[in-house]
């Protein structure tokens, strides 16, 4: 049944069981890393080096709409593609003002080199676009219109993914209209669901249009993290706690952070590396595999969605490695069971107005580190010990503790659903990363 243009779900129980039905089995990082790639557990997870056999995300492109992305990080040399500052603020796309988008496009293309990020889709290509925060509203004059500018601008660009690891409380009306556009020109848009749950879990944006893939985000051990917002908006989950992210002001120096803007990107790079596994696939294909293809319980009735896990955790390997999952209509969302536009990935064309996708040349200048302010809960980080980027000269950094542990708990066959009670304030500022 279809209500709302979003299809509806019962509410799994208290005791619901996601089964990991291929081993999702990751590794207890240590105290202190040489590199980022070894605190990435969720590729162990998720069987990346299985997965990159036969995809690696090559002829895909995903444009990530954020803080701007630096091109001249090692992990992401030749991965960078022009794309657009819609902010309109101080310098340009290239210019990451916190280092949330550079560290978003590192978890989805990012190659690993020198100590960098290793992406689940290193094959494909981002294209960055540049919006504002409330922080940076507050101190620069931008453009009021720039997330739904960025949306319209990266569907009509060659990307066929757009991720969205940022959210506000405010529905807006623009802001609709450009995610159904995008979906009209066959793009697949993923946003975090928001990190809320437990301080009023109020519906976020534009994660919760009916448009878009809201993405929930998931611990170690396959648990819904309790940061993580619920209800009907929500459509799949992906690992989002204990990721290694920027931490320092000059991108050198990664932390384990938690948040759905992590979720969101581990989800885009799952749609990437199984797009580019099957390039003849519209979005709506590869978005269909992901829900049929995902973890679920045992407990799990065939056809319900969970408020917090949607159609379960992402499994691309499942379908890579495996064949599971069914693509079916190519021209029909599972989303909204109505009728899109788009092509196959092969085929999709920019349009003449969009910026063009040529290798970003620009000379970014270093970036603030991201503080809680800018990016709570994502910008704090799990613990005081930073893991060592290439150019790591200090490990002092230090913030609040998070959501997730260091333990080294990991995914195994079994994860319980957790259920949020508690009703707080919710933080009154316009956007925020998810």
């Amino acid at each position: 049944m279809i209500e709302g243009g979003r299809l509806r779900r019962a509410l799994l129980g208290t005791t619901a069981t996601v089964v990991l039905a291929t081993a999702l089995v990751g590794v207890a990082p240590t105290a202190v890393a040489a590199d980022a790639r070894s605190q990435q557990w969720y590729l162990d997870a998720m069987k990346a080096e299985e997965i990159w056999k036969k995809a690696t995300g090559k002829g895909i492109t995903v444009a990530v709409i954020d803080s701007g992305v630096d091109p001249d990080r090692p992990s992401l040399k030749g991965k960078v593609l022009k794309g657009w500052d819609a902010a309109e603020a101080k310098g340009d796309e290239t210019d990451d003002y916190d280092g949330h988008g550079t560290t978003i496009a590192e978890l989805i293309v990012g190659s690993g080199a020198q100590g960098g990020l290793r992406g689940l889709a290193p094959d494909a290509k981002v294209i960055p676009y540049r919006v504002s925060n409330t922080e940076l509203q507050n101190e620069q004059t931008v453009n009021a219109f720039d997330m739904s500018e960025a949306i319209k601008a990266a569907a009509d660009s060659p990307a066929q993914i757009i991720n969205i690891s940022m959210a506000s409380d405010y529905y807006s009306e623009e802001g609709r209209a450009a995610i159904q556009y995008a979906l009209q020109k066959g793009k697949l848009v993923f946003a975090g669901a928001g990190n809320n749950a437990a301080k009023g879990n109020k519906e976020q944006y534009p994660a919760s249009y009916p448009e878009t893939i809201a993405v929930a985000a998931t611990d170690r051990d396959g648990s819904v993290a309790d940061y993580s917002q619920h209800g009907e908006a929500i459509d799949i989950a992906a690992p989002g706690t204990d990721i290694p992210v920027y931490c320092d002001k000059s991108l050198t120096k990664y932390c384990p952070s938690y948040g759905t803007s992590f979720s969101t990107a581990i989800a885009s790079a799952s749609a990437a590396v199984i797009w580019s596994a099957h390039p003849d696939w519209t979005g709506n294909q590869v978005l269909r595999v992901m829900f049929d293809s995902a973890a679920r319980g045992d407990g799990w009735e065939p056809g319900t969605v969970s408020n917090y896990l949607g159609h379960g955790i992402v499994r691309p390997n499942a379908n890579i490695s495996r064949n599971e999952g069914n693509p079916g209509d190519a021209n029909i969302s599972p989303l909204t069971n109505k009728p899109t536009g788009g092509s196959a990935a092969g085929s999709a064309t920019p349009s003449a107005t969009a910026p063009s996708a040529t290798a970003s040349s620009g000379t970014p200048t270093a970036a603030p580190s991201a503080t809680a302010s800018t990016q709570a809960p994502d910008g704090k980080q799990t613990s005081g010990t930073p893991v060592a980027g290439s150019n790591e000269t200090s490990a002092s950094d230090t913030s609040d503790s998070g959501g997730g542990s260091n333990t080294g708990i990991i995914i195994g066959a079994v994860a319980a659903v957790i259920v949020l009670a508690g009703v707080g304030v919710v933080i009154a500022r316009r956007r925020r990363t998810a």
